[in-house]
């Protein structure tokens, strides 16, 4: 063998030996993968329910194999769980913050301005674009799933920051025991989820008067009648 090709050879041999290797298993770019598949699965959970969509559904729509869903998330219940928590989270998060400027203020606390920061995060959210109204709707969703799983899921996401908007609402009407403001906090959650899912029947029973109403008008309307039912006397 020629000197030229022997240094060839020893170039290729050294070239093979940088070239750089992947751990067993692991593929590239896994957190774009992963949120990629969160995505996915968020729209379809939206659309299916839990029950009504299968890991094939999603690795279907997100574009990658089963396999791949797999290794990220053992289960299908643990797939929904982070879908779940990774918004429900951030607007939990968010009606901390409000609350804790309302605190800070210095201002008398008015029932209307603690609803409306309990509301402003999920009406932010909705009208966010596609992935948020799809959360919406899985909110929505999430009351007709196995009861187990969802009060587990609604307790851990929701509960902390329920709970803070129950104790300064107490603060705030002192004359209502705290079991009616946590029973009137159950009705005011059923209400905006009801209305936030577009289910009511509002150009029906306006007789067409009024057909659409704007985020703005819709949150304004819902504070109103929300907290005049939360101060209204006890029956």
């Amino acid at each position: 063998m020629g000197s030229s090709a022997i240094v060839a050879a020893d170039k290729a041999v050294k070239g093979e030996k940088r070239k750089p290797t992947r751990k067993p298993g692991r593929p590239k770019n896994n957190g774009k993968l992963k949120e990629k598949i969160l995505d996915a699965a968020e729209i379809a959970f939206a659309e299916g329910g839990y029950t009504g969509i299968s890991v094939r559904d999603i690795a279907e729509r997100a574009g990658v194999n089963q396999g791949l869903i797999r290794y990220y998330f053992d289960t299908k219940e643990q797939l929904f769980d982070e879908v779940y928590k990774r918004r429900g989270g951030l607007l939990s998060g968010h009606r901390h913050v409000l609350l804790d400027r309302l605190l800070e203020s210095g201002k008398p606390l008015r029932v209307e301005d603690i609803i409306r920061a309990y509301l402003q995060p999920q009406w932010d959210l909705k009208h966010s674009g596609e992935a948020g109204a799809a959360f919406a709707q899985l909110q929505s969703r999430l009351h007709s799933e196995p009861e187990e799983h969802a009060l587990r899921l609604r307790k851990e996401v929701y509960d902390a920051s329920v709970k803070r908007y129950v104790d300064v609402l107490a603060q705030v009407l002192p004359q209502l025991p705290r079991r009616t403001i946590g029973l009137r906090m159950s009705f005011l959650v059923g209400t905006y989820m009801f209305m936030l899912n577009d289910l009511g029947r509002i150009e029906d029973l306006t007789e067409g008067k009024i057909q659409h109403l704007s985020k703005d008008e819709m949150l304004d309307n819902m504070v109103a009648f929300l907290s005049a039912g939360m101060q209204a006397e006890r029956p």
